[in-house]
């Protein structure tokens, strides 16, 4: 979220004090990300101990902070925990929002950073440990499955729709409508790309393990004694491993090397494994299907967002250029297929 939420910082401070036992000195909004359900802020307290502040509003699962608690005490170093309340819970309710206390990390994700060697062979194996982790079921009951539905593709369909359909009147949703039907066909061609694959691994749908979801390089955290820390736990998923792996070699695993170098580097903590090329494509053609779907739902249902509403169209528009996520996508997955 890019635009502070309308909730005072005194009742943040409040919240902070009455659930957490913090006396905050000062409160920051940090305009990062692009979930409008996220607004995360630095608090300072006493004697200056920093903690980072996510408020979450909107669906919430308690296994986004259980999982990586869990991870924690099993040693993976890579992950930072969430402090808990007062009353032993790790997060504080302030209605409409979900309050979630971590410590405060200052650092770069890996798009602003290079990702060193000795750091992708980390990410590869913290990530291993996430999918081969014997997580109890009671930590993890409320964690989605995978279902390959059609949701965000129907939803892309009708938005093709109206944007060659509908008029507009506020600027950036009738920017957004002449981008789509310009880009109409691509985008058709996009959506019947991950039918096709969707249709295929129904009939024969790999095995599940528990993924992170949405482990790209913005969700890479490095500190300023290069540790590396796998950040942002909402999207959680019982999937195919493909599912955190397509991340991998197309570009979105941060920056710092080629994408053959990226995935090379990566396996070697990984591990070998026997990737599936139709469940790579699938995921990264979906995610874009997705993110497409999202941000002109944001842009067309409401005129409400300021500058959220433009970075969204921005990073819509972004798919498409040269060596965006489209193209990068499919040089990706013709390689896989090679392999």
């Amino acid at each position: 979220m890019l635009e502070k939420p309308d909730l005072k910082d005194e009742t943040i401070v409040g919240c902070l004090l009455a659930e957490y036992g913090l006396s905050i000195d000062a409160l920051a909004f940090l305009p990062l990300g692009a979930d409008l359900n996220t607004a995360v802020y630095r608090a300072e307290a006493d004697r200056g101990t920093p903690y980072f502040v996510k408020l979450r509003r909107g669906d919430f699962d308690p296994a986004s902070i259980a999982v990586p608690n869990f991870l924690r005490d099993l040693d993976v170093s890579q992950i930072i925990p969430a402090l808990p309340t007062r009353r032993g819970q790790f997060w504080a309710d302030l209605d409409p929002y979900k309050v979630i206390v971590y410590p405060f990390v200052a650092g770069h994700n890996g798009f602003e950073v290079d990702l060193s060697d000795q750091q992708r062979i980390e990410f590869g194996a913290a990530l291993k440990k996430l999918h081969t982790a014997a997580i109890p079921a009671t930590i993890t009951a409320s964690v989605p499955r995978e279902d390959f539905s059609p949701q965000w593709r129907e939803s892309v369909k009708l938005f093709l729709a109206r944007s060659k359909h509908e008029d507009f009147v506020e600027p950036v949703a009738r920017e957004l409508a002449a981008y789509l039907a310009a880009k109409h066909d691509q985008t058709l061609w996009l959506v019947q790309q991950t039918e096709q694959r969707a249709r295929l691994l129904k009939k024969r749908t790999p095995e599940f393990v528990l993924c992170h979801g949405d482990i790209h390089g913005w969700n890479l955290l490095i500190d300023g004694n290069d540790r590396l820390y796998m950040v942002d736990w909402d999207t959680l998923i019982f999937a195919p491993k493909e599912r955190d792996l397509m991340f991998v070699g197309c570009g979105l695993g941060g920056n710092g090397h080629t994408l053959q170098e990226e995935e090379v580097l990566f396996y070697q903590g990984y591990g070998q494994t026997q990737v599936n090329p139709t469940a790579l494509a699938y995921y990264r053609y979906e995610r874009i299907i997705e993110d497409i779907a999202v941000i002109c739902d944001q842009i067309f249902s409401s005129d409400a967002g300021g500058a959220d509403r433009l970075r969204a169209l921005e990073m819509l528009e972004s798919n498409f250029r040269p060596n965006g996520t489209i193209e990068l996508a499919s040089q990706a997955n013709k390689r896989a297929k090679a392999e």
